[in-house]
């Protein structure tokens, strides 16, 4: 009797397991779940379970068969379940959620590359080749991707390897080209590469990530899509107005630009700021720092610059660009005010590539034109430029500058991230930016307005007072291990002038 628990989670059965299968499935300890398909697993969806397996089997059911068409490129069962191949086998194989559709055509070649167990998967030359061959989807999709398709994976490719990705695929496919009798084909991809570097007008494209490449003004599509899915969750929001208070003084530009700062590790004492700012001192152990502190002060501090809008892309590039250059002054080797030249990424977010910056912004400002209420414009445009991350550094304090001359200029109050609400800022950011979610970020923010709106800076002492008492300046990693969190200011806090004494 075989030993089923050494045997993988779901295996093809053949002749010498067959009567072994059969009792074990009358026993239930086996599940079938296809043609000669068994399972020890009894309880997950047969789907879930086929699609852990799923290319182990495939070598079971067509062993030595090609990875082909569509499903070379993706690297998964296309939308309808469908997996792709070349082997002598001349039905389609259904299995649940998925189909094996193998077709007859040339062997593997030398430049095929090895895969699990016998299986063997098509070179990119030689899939992007056979995927120029029109296909028609018959019980699906289609078998070759469609051109808009073969355009998105292309202007891929050179987000990530650069343009010397697609000159080496191109110079690839010519001779694999050759050896499959695919020139036409070939030929039609010459032409996308060339329209996608610009070297070749012709032909015309169709999907608008690499139209943008061929202009000139290449985007991050996965950013593009973020912008969309918060756009749609803020458009969907009804609109919050906190005015701004009439009393409010130089304390709450300060505060904003000392939390601004604590955010992206300059911690100074309040005592030590406040000499930064209205004293001018500068210390001679910290010099940029101090210069970090300050430059941001200045430009928050400054109501009309903080008044400033833009009203289209060439403006939203000269404000971001001379307010990083009045907050990076103490920094030259920041580039102050220049965008960035190098890949840059915090933890495992990879933010947009140097070359798509300036396409990345076009985009979000297009998104950013269609929303009316100030804080969802605020929220959105310091998301847009926290995400795309133009600048070597200081990004955040530009973003959160970005945010507030949006609330500002509408005459409504803005937003400070007090350290101990560091953590929530952050992971807000990080759910919309690594797994796309949207609502994080939209409360996180509408919260911390609500409480600078409640917290009254007619004078710095005042608000250090309140600040304090709502646990503004406590540690944001202590803070969450000792469960204290940001409050709302009372009745009680507001009316104490016990501080002053």
């Amino acid at each position: 009797m075989p030993d089923f628990s050494a045997m993988p989670e779901a295996f093809v059965s053949n002749v010498d397991l067959a009567a072994a299968v059969s009792r074990a499935v009358k026993a239930g300890t086996l599940r079938r779940l296809g043609s000669r398909l068994y399972t020890r697993n009894l309880k997950d969806p047969p789907s879930k379970i086929v699609q852990r397996n799923l290319w182990p089997l495939i070598a079971a059911y067509l062993p030595d068969a090609l990875i082909a068409d569509r499903t070379a490129i993706e690297n998964r069962p296309a939308a309808d379940g469908s997996v792709f191949l070349i082997a002598g086998h001349k039905r389609d194989i259904v299995l649940p959620g998925v189909i094996l559709r193998p077709r007859k055509g040339p062997p593997p070649l030398e430049s095929d590359r090895p895969f699990i167990a016998s299986l063997r998967i098509a070179s990119p030359a030689r899939a992007f080749v056979e995927n120029m061959r029109p296909s028609r989807a018959r019980a699906g999709v289609s078998r070759t991707l469609t051109k808009r398709e073969i355009e998105e994976h292309l202007d891929e490719m050179v987000r990530h390897g650069g343009e010397e990705a697609l000159q080496r695929l191109r110079n690839d496919a010519r001779g694999i080209a050759a050896q499959l009798n695919l020139l036409d084909e070939f030929q039609r991809l010459d032409a996308l590469i060339g329209a996608l570097l610009g070297s070749r007008n012709t032909p015309s494209l169709e999907s608008p990530v690499a139209a943008a490449r061929a202009a000139g003004h290449p985007y991050d599509p996965h950013r593009l899509d973020l912008f969309q899915r918060l756009h749609a969750e803020l458009a969907g929001s009804a609109p919050v107005t906190r005015l701004a208070r009439a009393t409010d003084g130089p304390a709450l530009p300060f505060f904003e630009a000392y939390f601004s700062n604590f955010i992206e590790g300059t911690e100074f004492a309040v005592d030590e700021a406040a000499d930064i700012v209205f004293k001018g001192y500068i210390p001679k152990t910290r010099p940029e720092d101090a210069h970090d502190v300050l430059g941001t002060w200045k430009v928050v501090s400054n109501a009309k610059e903080m008044s400033r809008l833009p009203r289209n892309i060439e403006e939203l590039t000269a404000l971001l660009q001379s307010r990083h250059a009045q907050i990076m002054e103490g920094r030259a080797d920041k580039g102050p005010g220049r965008f960035k030249i190098e890949a840059n990424r915090a933890g495992a977010t990879y933010f947009v590539a140097p070359e798509l910056v300036e396409g990345t912004l076009a985009k979000g400002f297009e998104i950013y034109r269609g929303l009316t209420a100030p804080l969802h414009r605020a929220i959105f445009i310091m998301f847009v430029i926290a995400e795309v991350h133009p600048f070597a550094d200081g990004n955040g304090r530009v973003a959160r500058i970005m945010m507030n001359a949006e609330l500002v200029a509408a005459g409504e109050s803005r937003i400070i991230v007090p350290t101990v609400y560091r953590n929530n800022y952050l992971m807000a950011l990080k759910a919309l930016s690594q797994n796309g979610i949207t609502g994080a970020i939209v409360r996180t923010m509408d919260f911390a307005q609500r409480y600078t709106a409640a917290v009254d800076f007619a004078e710095l002492e005042r608000a250090r007072f309140i600040l304090d008492r709502t646990h503004a300046f406590t540690d944001s990693n202590e803070a969450d291990a000792a469960g204290i969190r940001l409050t709302l200011p009372t009745a009680d806090i507001l009316a104490d002038d016990t501080h002053a004494e």
